[in-house]
């Protein structure tokens, strides 16, 4: 059950980081179309700035940093049980 669930943590996070790979590079290439006049969406990108962007980022990291205390703790306790 425990590797279950951090199965599905641990797609859902992969999930997460390519939604913020889009949103970077879907950021670079508005800035670049601000930059030569073309409207490549910049508006639209801040505006999902804050109900999409910001939280997952904030989703990954803190969900990177849940499951790798995670694996910490599952490695620690497996290692206890052999001793």
């Amino acid at each position: 059950m425990k590797d279950k669930i951090l199965g599905w943590i641990n797609s859902a996070l992969v999930a997460d980081f390519f939604l913020v790979v889009f949103g970077f590079l879907w950021l670079g290439v508005a800035v670049l179309g601000r930059t030569i006049h073309v409207p490549l969406g910049l508006d639209i990108w801040h505006r999902l700035w804050q109900p999409l962007f910001g939280p997952a980022i904030g989703i990954l990291m803190s969900g990177t940093i849940i499951s790798g205390v995670a694996g910490w703790i599952n490695k620690r306790l497996n290692s206890q049980q052999l001793n």
